[in-house]
């Protein structure tokens, strides 16, 4: 244990540096994931040091109309292989469009750790034309990450034609995703109880 103790110690970093923003900026491509990648993990790690990448985003991505569809609903409802459904018919009948999907997982209250799992589901997004990144709530009783909205930007300016983004599994008070999508779908089994339910989202 000790031994695992100490290698976690020294993995325990954030990688980047907020710097690295000026060069990365320019490079960004719905062709170069590892550039995507690297600037939403600046803004989700050093999210003081990039006040100027988040405010320079914002004013870069306003005029960009990208669809963004959020799919939200409660845990276990299908959602992840619903994405999964959605971006293999998207890739049959758009074969020159590209998509970016981002997924929220929430962060475990006890440990802080979060399971990143909906890429389980996932079985269609093994393709140069898709670009999938899982983030974590970092907070317990969210259903979406705080970084969502730099993220979407940064896919609209990548150049992606289609944005999905998936939350961690919420009730029936959590609109966040609204917020955040142009179109919002609910995700519900089909044994949902009474019929009023539905009223209630």
């Amino acid at each position: 244990q000790g031994m695992i103790d100490d290698v976690m110690r020294q993995c325990d970093f954030a990688v980047g540096k907020p710097s690295d923003a000026d060069e990365l900026l320019p490079e960004i491509q719905s062709d170069k994931p590892a550039v995507l990648a690297r600037l939403i993990s600046l803004v989700e790690n050093y999210p003081e040091e990039t006040q100027a990448l988040q405010a320079e985003l914002s004013a870069k991505s306003a005029a960009i109309k990208t669809p963004v569809l959020g799919i939200t609903g409660t845990g276990g409802a299908g959602k992840s292989s619903l994405v999964d459904e959605l971006v293999r018919r998207f890739l049959l009948d758009h074969p020159d469009k590209r998509m970016a999907i981002i997924s929220v997982d929430p962060s475990k209250r006890k440990s802080g750790g979060a399971l990143l799992g909906d890429r389980i589901r996932m079985n269609s997004i093994h393709d140069d034309r898709v670009y999938m990144r899982s983030l974590a709530t970092r907070q317990s009783n969210l259903a979406l990450s705080r970084y969502v909205k730099h993220s979407i930007q940064l896919a609209k300016l990548a150049g992606f034609d289609l944005v999905i983004v998936e939350t961690s599994g919420i009730g029936q008070s959590d609109t966040e995703i609204t917020e955040h999508s142009d179109v919002a779908l609910y995700v519900m089994t089909a044994e949902y109880g009474a019929a009023t339910q539905l009223e209630k989202i």
